[in-house]
């Protein structure tokens, strides 16, 4: 009798995942994982103790594809660094809709949220060496670029929006550029 093949969690989440990017977060239950990895559903179980468990694992899987994105994006240098950690969520929600929904389209109200995140105090530094920005301002301007980017996003999530990368870029410079002069202006 030949062995038996083991599941692993590794395998349990890409499988996920792909789950995820096909389907949707509703298509993510243990049924329709068991089905493509051709067992029963025990070694989901046994490897995450809830679906809860595995979500939360595959959320943290979209988060370090989402990463990727954003390091690939910075690496190419084709753009500044806060422009292309913009334009690399704006690539991922288009190329990655549905994974781009689980992450940053859903209900959050039963989840615990740090304030502050270390992208954000990465980002807001980054925007003090461009901008000067301190404080209040500072924080000001890149929430207000931030939800600027995460409008464009949306929409490419959501399929409403769908222009080249190249206005997207042209857009997000007239944004930033009319942000600093505001900010020029009252300082």
């Amino acid at each position: 009798m030949p062995p038996k093949v083991k599941t692993t969690k590794e395998d349990i989440i890409n499988v996920a995942v792909d789950i995820v990017r096909k389907s949707g977060e509703q298509g993510l239950n243990a049924r329709n994982i068991a089905k493509v990895l051709e067992c029963s559903t025990q070694p989901i179980f046994s490897n995450f103790s809830s679906m809860d468990q595995l979500r939360f694992a595959v959320i943290k899987r979209a988060e370090e594809i989402f990463k990727e994105y954003m390091e690939r994006q910075v690496k190419t240098g084709e753009y500044p660094v806060y422009k292309a950690s913009g334009m690399a969520y704006i690539s991922f929600a288009k190329e990655e809709k549905e994974l781009f929904r689980l992450l940053y389209m859903r209900d959050r109200s039963q989840e615990q949220i740090d304030e502050k995140t270390d992208i954000d105090f990465e980002m807001e530094n980054i925007v003090y060496n461009n901008t000067g920005l301190e404080g209040e301002n500072n924080k000001i301007f890149h929430l207000e670029m931030w939800a600027y980017v995460h409008g464009i996003a949306v929409m490419f999530a959501t399929n409403y929006f769908n222009p080249q990368l190249e206005l997207v870029s042209k857009m997000l410079t007239d944004s930033y550029q009319g942000l600093r002069k505001q900010y020029e202006l009252e300082g």
